[in-house]
């Protein structure tokens, strides 16, 4: 028998995929030490997908950024309010700090966290 509604929980530390369909997917990321706010030394992009962030409970910084190279030209931050969506369009470098109580929900493309991701260390950033 078809379950009807599918409940996805984790509560360990770091991001986890919860929910991956054919077209997009669904994934909580809690805070771990790699998201600390004095941790951050590096950003992503992914190339072809958009990225949502809804911050769950918390506190939690998005970071966007130009580069050139590895050289930062231009950096935004925002610091995230509850229950509102944020985007980071596809080509965008980005990451996110976060505080020991913060849990997000990210959605995406489907899999982009295994084929559509380029990282870049930039040294120490000031968030």
């Amino acid at each position: 028998m078809r379950q009807l509604i599918e409940e996805f929980v984790y509560t360990e530390a770091g991001y986890k995929p919860c929910l991956i369909t054919p077209k997009w997917q669904a994934a909580l990321l809690n805070y771990a030490d790699s998201q600390a706010y004095t941790a951050m030394d590096k950003l992503e992009k992914h190339v072809n997908t958009d990225e949502v962030f809804v911050l769950l409970e918390g506190m939690a910084t998005l970071i966007a950024a130009e580069l050139d190279g590895d050289k930062i030209i231009k950096l935004n931050t925002k610091l995230l309010e509850k229950g509102v969506i944020y985007n980071i369009p596809a080509g965008v470098w980005h990451n996110i700090a976060m505080k020991p109580d913060a849990r997000l929900l990210i959605l995406e493309d489907a899999n982009t966290h295994l084929n559509d991701v380029i990282y870049q260390s930039v040294g120490r950033l000031e968030v």
